[in-house]
């Protein structure tokens, strides 16, 4: 649960991830990530298809979010994250999903593209929380991520599932359009680490804390595969990576 006292995070002029595109979303505006200021959530419900050491017998308590701040040319979900599906959820009933995954008997909540919507799942598991919520949290992203916003989420977040895409900022820039993706991705990592430290497993094998990375092997480019493992491996040693 959450441990320090932070300010909220506005949408009305929106700096949630590294883009700050400054959009006036509470009016309206939408940025890159193209979603307005109330949840968009395109499936909640168990999930089997987690990593192993997340999904045990009862799964993940999944919430696919809609909106995402990269533009990946690759996206296996790109109807949820580029093509507006969801429905609007306040947070009240954000709240009532998670509790209702747990009721089903999910073994964590996971939180698919979370990062448009961070002051409002703080929010959510805040009243989730006063009502009895004791699931631990994934945060599963893309690993382009505000540090700010990072913050504002600690003690809240049992394990972080970021993606690390590309060592080369080109390939950052041409398929996911973004300019800047390895610094501003190891920003994010180094306060990931900062908040959860290294991976804990329990006796079943089960991760229920620390930072698991996710990288895709893309055709052509595994010479940047072999960068990044590099990269991670020098700089923090103790992490999870699932390639």
């Amino acid at each position: 649960m959450m441990t320090t006292a932070v300010l909220p995070l506005s949408q009305n002029s929106c700096a949630l991830c590294p883009r700050r595109c400054r959009a006036r979303r509470d009016d309206g505006e939408i940025g890159f990530c193209r979603v307005g200021s109330v949840p968009l959530v395109a499936r909640a419900a168990r999930h089997f298809g987690e990593e192993p050491c997340l999904a045990g017998p009862g799964g993940s308590g999944a919430v696919f979010f809609a909106g995402c701040n990269l533009g990946c040319v690759f996206c296996q979900n790109r109807l949820i994250s580029r093509g507006g599906a969801g429905k609007p959820v306040a947070v009240e009933a954000l709240a009532d999903l998670f509790l209702s995954l747990q009721e089903e008997g999910a073994e964590n909540l996971d939180l698919v593209t979370p990062t448009p919507w961070v002051p409002q799942i703080r929010e959510a598991l805040t009243l989730a929380w006063d009502r009895g919520f004791w699931l631990p949290v994934i945060y599963n992203c893309g690993g382009y991520e505000s540090v700010e916003a990072l913050r504002t989420l600690s003690g809240c977040v049992a394990v972080y599932l970021p993606d690390f895409k590309y060592a080369d900022p080109e390939l950052g820039r041409a398929l996911s359009f973004v300019p800047d993706y390895p610094a501003r991705a190891l920003e994010a990592l180094d306060e990931m680490v900062r908040q959860r430290g290294g991976p804990r497993f329990d006796r079943d094998g089960r991760l229920t804390r620390g930072v698991l990375v996710r990288h895709l092997v893309l055709p052509g480019h595994t010479d940047d595969s072999r960068r990044v493992i590099s990269l991670l491996h020098d700089r923090y040693g103790t992490i999870s990576l699932s390639v």
